[in-house]
């Protein structure tokens, strides 16, 4: 193939895949959010595509029906996924992202398709402990003021019609989240790096230490930042996304 062609892009996938980069980074959004919290990650890594993961019933998929449970998305995503999984892989998963990427992972193993090189996990407790967060326990008027905050993290001034929307999403996200139960870890063979946000008031670096049960590799990282400062790529986290080739 040429360099610079693309693959058709499945309503997975916002962005057209590249067939000249050896390396892709697979990006799952967090609860109530779409691929577009990664709109402002450059196309690629040095040689790594970054590819992030639109989940239905949001964003560009609003009229198509909400995933349901996190083994659901893993279920939907794995086909369109599989063709993209030619060339050494990562995924990356922020906040609550980090659990249908973990059981996306899980079933590719259990299927004996490829598997990621590398996980990255983003301000998010592991699987067990992941009715820690914080949002599970808030009600509707303190995620709507929660949701208002991130959209003016974003530079945009949020809208009652467009907060209404992000409501129905985030709350069908939660749902998700409140349903979601993974009691005995399972072991992945590829190493887990665990980002935790030095400013970050939601997740403390203790609370991330579980994901140590994963693998027998695990790396804690501490990043100055807060817990949606991912979004922007600081530097410090480009560095760390491109360490595992």
């Amino acid at each position: 193939m040429t360099s610079g062609s693309t693959t058709a892009t499945s309503p997975w996938f916002v962005r057209p895949q590249s067939t000249d980069h050896p390396a892709r980074l697979f990006c799952f959004p967090y609860s109530g959010a779409g691929a577009s919290a990664f709109s402002a990650w450059p196309a690629a890594l040095d040689d790594t595509e970054v590819c992030p993961v639109q989940f239905p019933g949001r964003e560009n998929r609003l009229a198509h029906p909400h995933y349901g449970t996190y083994e659901d998305l893993a279920a939907g995503l794995v086909e369109p996924l599989v063709p993209l999984l030619d060339r050494p892989f990562a995924f990356f998963g922020h906040c609550a992202g980090a659990l249908p990427a973990f059981e996306t992972a899980v079933l590719l193993a259990e299927r004996g398709l490829p598997q990621p090189d590398c996980f990255f996990v983003s301000g998010q407790p592991a699987p067990h402990d992941s009715s820690r967060d914080r949002m599970l326990t808030m009600t509707e008027s303190e995620l709507r003021a929660e949701l208002e905050s991130v959209v003016r993290g974003r530079g945009i001034e949020p809208r009652p019609d467009m907060v209404d929307v992000g409501m129905a999403v985030l709350l069908q996200d939660l749902a998700a989240a409140r349903a979601y139960r993974r009691v005995e870890p399972v072991v992945m063979r590829c190493p887990i790096v665990v980002l935790h946000w030095r400013g970050d008031p939601e997740v403390n670096q203790e609370q991330l230490e579980g994901w140590r049960r994963y693998s027998d590799s695990v790396d804690v990282r501490v990043l100055d930042g807060g817990h949606h400062d991912f979004m922007h790529a600081p530097d410090d986290l480009r560095r760390l996304l491109t360490s595992w080739r």
